[in-house]
Parts: C-alpha cells; structure tokens; sequence
C-alpha cells in the first residue's frame, strides 16, 4: 500500500486549519464491475479514502468538492462551534474507517444543503463498502437511500449529473429498484431505457438496462407465482 498512497496538505473550508490528506494514486488495475457501477481494483478500494476530514473540526465531505463552500456554511459552523473533536483518518483506512466516515459525510452534506446528486453518490458508495463487507441489509438500505436521492435530482437538477445522462440516471434509478426488490418501480425506469430511440448512442448502458429488465421481470413472475404479487407485462419494449 506504500507505494500507491500519498499524503497532501490541505485546508479546511470550515475551520481553514490545514491538515494532512491521505489520496491514493490513479495507477489501478480494475478487475470487474457491478451493474450499479461498483468498480473493484486489484490492488486496493479507492472508496476507502474519497472521504477528506478535518482532525481539526470534524468536518467531513467527498475528496472532489471539500473545498466548496457548503451552502449553509453557517449551520454547519454552528454545529461544530464549541466541539471537541479527536478524530484523525489519515493513513492506511480500514473498511470500518471508511464507513465512518462515509457516515460522517453523509450527515455534513445533509446539514450543509449539499445537491441530492451528490448526497445519493454518498449513500451509494456506502452501500458497496456494506456490500464489500456482506452487510446485505445496511447494503440495501443505503441503496433504497441512494435511489431516492437520484429521483430527487433527477426532478431538480440539471442534466447531465455529473458524468450520467438522463439514459444513465435512468438506468441507475431503475436498477437500485431492482436490487432493493421495488420491482414494478424497476420495470417502468428500465423499460423507458430500453425503449428511448437515444439509448442507442449509449450501447453499453441499453444493454445493461435489456438485462436488468430480464432480471426484474423473472423475480417479478418469481412473486407471482408465489402469490406475492400479480404478474406484469412479458413484453419487453423495442421487441
């Protein structure tokens, strides 16, 4: 791990004491990848150290925009005014590491108006740290949260979000509902997918959206056929 982590002086946005950040080097391997994009490497989880937080004053929030200024700076100072903190991640993470302070994160960005994008990003990752740990039931419950904030951004923000376009977002929404077994939710944002003529400039994701679909509507008859549900429509849109 020596050789691909690395330390860089930084200030906080809140307390504007610096500290010292541990980032890891972009030189992975990457071995395979999950539907809802869960990206595994050979040689170490980035996830663990896209967290910065300040040993100084708590504050905690995602590598690629702790140096904004929250929107509602003066909750968040508000909140840590007067705290003792002792608290300091740099180094080598653990797995628990990470999930604190992904924990930590979660409620900075809450506090500070932080984009329902980015917050969902949060609860995202959290759910593969779980996932990485075999937590399924944390692992589902922070995807059922990531899920509602990707709806929420998808209703408030502009798009694109981030590197995801509306085709992307789709899919994604579309498949945390299969995966938290919302399945007539998953079927309606996967057949929208698969069913946009623009999905075709987007053949990686129309694929997985055509899979994802398959996969949602053999559970779904699965239910049914175990009296849980009623069965839905067999036709997938396109054929």
């Amino acid at each position: 791990m020596a050789d691909i982590l690395y330390t860089v002086e930084k200030s906080c946005v809140v307390c504007d004491k610096k500290f010292t950040v541990t980032k890891m080097r972009n030189r992975l391997s990457m071995v395979k990848q999950d539907s809802d994009f869960c990206t595994y490497y050979k040689e170490a989880n980035p996830y663990y150290y896209s967290i910065w937080v300040c040993p100084h004053c708590g504050y905690a929030a995602q590598d690629t925009y702790f140096e904004e200024q929250p929107a509602k700076m003066a909750a968040v100072k508000a909140f840590l005014k007067g705290r003792d903190v002792k608290v300091n991640f740099g180094g080598e993470r653990s797995r628990q590491d990470a999930v604190t302070t992904y924990k930590l994160a979660i409620f900075f960005a809450d506090l500070a108006g932080t984009l329902p994008s980015r917050q969902a990003s949060l609860y995202l990752k959290l759910a593969w740290l779980y996932r990485e740990g075999g937590l399924p039931d944390e692992e589902k419950a922070m995807l059922d949260q990531a899920r509602a904030h990707y709806e929420e951004a998808f209703l408030k923000e502009r798009l694109p979000i981030g590197n995801m376009s509306q085709i992307t977002l789709e899919y994604l929404i579309g498949e945390l509902l299969r995966r938290t077994d919302r399945l007539p939710e998953a079927l309606n944002y996967l057949a929208k997918v698969v069913g946009n003529p623009q999905a075709k400039n987007e053949k990686r994701v129309l694929e997985m959206a055509r899979e994802a679909w398959t996969l949602a509507r053999d559970a779904r008859k699965e239910q049914a056929a175990q009296g849980k549900t009623d069965d839905g429509n067999d036709d997938m849109p396109g054929t």
